[in-house]
């Protein structure tokens, strides 16, 4: 396995096994980490412009519905229609060009120029940075969740986890419908990365916006993915892990369910109780 063909998402290296019993020398299999740079191009009164808006360590594939999910998380663009073309210049870098008509509020983009993979953006520390994109609370609807549909999502999951599997090194962020039916899973080094990888995927699809749906995080539910979620305007967000307080702070204020320590044998709700059927 080299590292020519970009888009292998693990690479095999040498390791040094140390036990309490021996030590040995062998191969092991781990996640891919790079850069990968987005461009912007758009139609402004002076002419067209080129703009770098950021730079993120990803794991390689989906590159296109990285640079979409993000670009749609920060308030750039609303729908497909507003993108005339992505296209790729190199291994790490993607560039993507707005229709004419449409010239963005560059300034809404409030993530620091590099990020990385390991939590994504940190600093956006209040509720108004959500509302500077047009975020509005979530109604209640229909949808319900019973809580057996709950706990047979982490399973679920783990069999759909391929690179996951083979490193124990990605985090995943999948959609289930309300029955529990997987729709779709993407994984990356980085949770913010998986989670634009599955948004930018269903707006490419025409599936959004994402209304009785089920996000479920691999890891722990964080402001910048219930802020995501937001946008795509998910009811029901579940973790395996935690949920932060200023993630459960922005969930309550957009009518947003929240579901942490998910398993098969147990789950909290911090938010939005009354889509959950106990």
């Amino acid at each position: 396995m080299t590292m020519a063909d970009k888009t292998l998402q693990t690479k095999d290296i040498s390791v040094l096994r140390i036990t309490r019993d021996a030590v040995d020398s062998g191969r092991d299999c781990v996640a891919i980490e790079e850069p990968l740079e987005i461009g912007l191009n758009y139609y402004a009164e002076e002419g067209q412009v080129h703009q770098t808006i950021s730079v993120t360590m990803r794991t390689p594939g989906e590159d296109s519905e990285l640079a979409v999910g993000f670009l749609f998380s920060e308030g750039i663009v609303e729908k497909m229609s507003q993108v005339e073309a992505i296209s790729g210049h190199g291994d790490n870098r993607i560039e993507v060009t707005l229709a004419a008509g449409h010239c963005p509020d560059v300034t809404r983009l409030q993530r620091n120029f590099y990020t990385t993979s390991s939590c994504g953006v940190c600093g956006k520390a209040s509720i108004e940075a959500l509302q500077t994109v047009g975020a509005e609370k979530l109604p209640l609807g229909n949808m319900r969740v019973d809580r057996a549909t709950l706990q047979g999502l982490p399973g679920t999951l783990s069999e759909s986890q391929a690179v996951f599997k083979q490193t124990g090194g990605l985090h995943a962020a999948a959609l289930f419908d309300s029955s529990g039916k997987l729709l779709r899973v993407r994984e990356d080094v980085g949770r913010h990365n998986a989670l634009d990888k599955l948004i930018g995927a269903c707006l490419r699809a025409g599936e959004a916006p994402l209304h009785e749906r089920i996000l479920l995080l691999s890891g722990r539910i964080s402001f910048e993915l219930v802020q995501k979620a937001v946008r795509a305007q998910v009811p029901v967000i579940a973790a395996i892990g935690a949920p932060s307080s200023l993630a459960i702070e922005l969930a309550t204020e957009y009518d947003v369910t929240t579901v942490g320590f998910l398993s098969k044998n147990r789950f909290n709700v911090y938010s939005g109780r009354d889509r959950i059927e106990t």
